[in-house]
């Protein structure tokens, strides 16, 4: 399944590309809220959800989805300052996403770095009705986002920037930059993200979600905890197997998804 995608023009003239996929019906006349996907760190909406299936198993549910390609990602803008980053201005983006789309009700969907920007989202947007955030933990609650604790953002920033990879000796900055060379990034583009990343509290008691699950994978150093998160969220706490690259494409995910979704 494919189809070309669109192009919002955010505030600050920044890109944002977006597939949109069903019609949404979902088998009734008052049809359901779209269904958005936010990716993580160094993936795109065609890596992380179209690749693992996800798309096509919502589709096939009656779901209207929506697949955004975070800026400095997939199909949108790259820029390098990193001024034009952070998951608040991504989160930004969604909710000008929702209003040019005409969106009065949407499921949310993060994982991993799209997971911070889908709650800094339901934050200040009470749109959201349902809310799935994967790949993350503790760290959100005890640092804001990424579990720096895991990986220093500094040191991942001068992994991305390196010229040669093999210099990097830095375990958790050098898996990332590996996956990003893997996945044909704009190194300097994640770079700038990496310096950018919230660290800002995360107003938990602001969102309004009707229905909010947390999943995990069990191997998954950087969903370290991941029940604190799901207290602070009044949430289902769901886990499947795999570590941070590999639990979205696992069965068990999607059954997660689908069945909170349904």
């Amino acid at each position: 399944m494919n189809t070309s995608p669109h192009r919002l023009i955010a505030g600050d003239q920044i890109a944002i590309s977006y597939r949109t996929f069903g019609d949404g019906s979902g088998g009734d006349a008052s049809g359901r809220p779209p269904v958005v996907l936010q990716h993580g760190f160094a993936s795109s909406g065609a890596q992380n959800w179209m690749a693992a299936g996800l798309v096509d198993a919502l589709v096939a549910e009656g779901h209207r989805v929506i697949v955004v390609d975070a800026r400095g990602h997939g199909e949108s803008d790259k820029p390098h300052d990193p001024g034009r980053y952070g998951e608040g201005r991504m989160a930004r983006d969604l909710v000008e996403l929702f209003d040019s789309l005409d969106i009065a009700e949407v499921d949310l969907v993060g994982y991993s770095m799209g997971a911070i920007v889908s709650l800094l989202t339901a934050v200040h947007d009470n749109r959201i009705r349902r809310l799935v955030i994967g790949g993350v933990g503790a760290g959100v609650v005890d640092l804001g986002g990424v579990d720096t604790r895991v990986i220093d953002q500094r040191a991942l920033a001068d992994a991305l920037r390196a010229e040669d990879p093999a210099t990097v000796t830095d375990p958790a900055a050098r898996r990332f930059r590996l996956f990003a060379d893997a996945s044909d990034n704009d190194r300097l583009a994640l770079a700038a993200q990496a310096e950018a990343v919230n660290t800002e509290p995360i107003a938990f008691e602001k969102i309004s979600a009707e229905v909010a699950v947390v999943i995990a994978g069990v191997d998954d150093d950087l969903a370290y905890r991941p029940e604190v998160l799901a207290k602070e969220l009044s949430a289902t706490l769901i886990r499947v197997p795999g570590n941070h690259l590999g639990a979205v494409g696992t069965p068990e995910f999607r059954t997660a998804l689908l069945e909170t979704l349904r």
